[in-house]
């Protein structure tokens, strides 16, 4: 425990190089220009629906055609389609979106590995950090259609139900495609969430889960037209504090 200790002490010692503190603060103005061009362009982009999946699905997969096919009904329905702008599932957003009548719009990340841009981007815009990316992906959704995918969906399926569920976000459609990928998930949430209190029962009314690409159009319609497509005052507050 004293070695530890000496060494947690040491490490305490240590201070961080100029040269590394002057580039973490010229780190902010590259942060700041990423929140500008993604404010800019993605206000512009409305209504449109954010589509999540697996970066690692092959063109030949059944999951793939689906989110194809979704894309494709949202984008001649008159909704722009925003993906992640890589492989997989998003590639697949946004060449349904290409062929439809609305803009077909990739939120590229650079990565050491998997990600590279697919060529179905109208808008295309590429950022350096998760967290301003994340941020153009939630800002001026008007739905969400979450597919079968990894680490990285299930991140954006979790950030976009805690910012409704806290009130940081207007209520919009979340909607989980395919339900035999995510019915596990959901047994989870309520057989150990709502269990052990750490989310309330309601709040797994603010997601549901579709299979048919039709019926995920209809869905999001019904919604907007219960509700009107103008946000009120509140929620443009909410969405500037976001």
């Amino acid at each position: 425990m004293q070695d530890r200790k000496k060494s947690v002490a040491k490490y305490r010692s240590f201070t961080t190089p100029s040269h590394m503190l002057s580039r973490e603060s010229w780190k902010i103005f590259q942060i700041m220009a990423e929140f500008v061009e993604g404010f800019e362009k993605v206000a512009q982009i409305h209504p449109s629906v954010s589509i999540f999946g697996s970066a690692r699905t092959p063109e030949d997969h059944p999951y793939y055609k689906l989110a194809e096919e979704i894309s494709l009904n949202l984008s001649n329905s008159g909704f722009a389609v925003v993906s992640g702008g890589g492989p997989g599932i998003m590639e697949a957003a946004n060449k349904g979106a290409f062929a439809g009548d609305s803009p077909s719009v990739g939120l590229n990340i650079l990565l050491p590995h998997e990600q590279s841009g697919n060529p179905y981007q109208d808008i295309s815009l590429s950022f350096k950090h998760f967290f301003a990316r994340k941020v153009m992906f939630v800002k001026h959704a008007s739905a969400y259609v979450v597919m079968p995918g990894g680490f990285g969906t299930l991140d954006e399926l979790a950030e976009i139900l805690t910012l409704i569920q806290t009130g940081k976000s207007p209520r919009i459609p979340v909607i989980l495609v395919h339900r035999p990928f995510w019915e596990g998930l959901v047994e989870w949430l309520k057989g150990t969430l709502v269990k052990e209190k750490t989310i309330s029962e309601s709040d797994l009314d603010l997601f549901c889960i579709l299979d048919d690409p039709q019926e995920i159009v209809d869905e999001i319609f019904n919604y907007y037209e219960q509700k009107g497509f103008e946000k009120s005052a509140a929620e443009e507050e909410m969405l500037l504090n976001l």
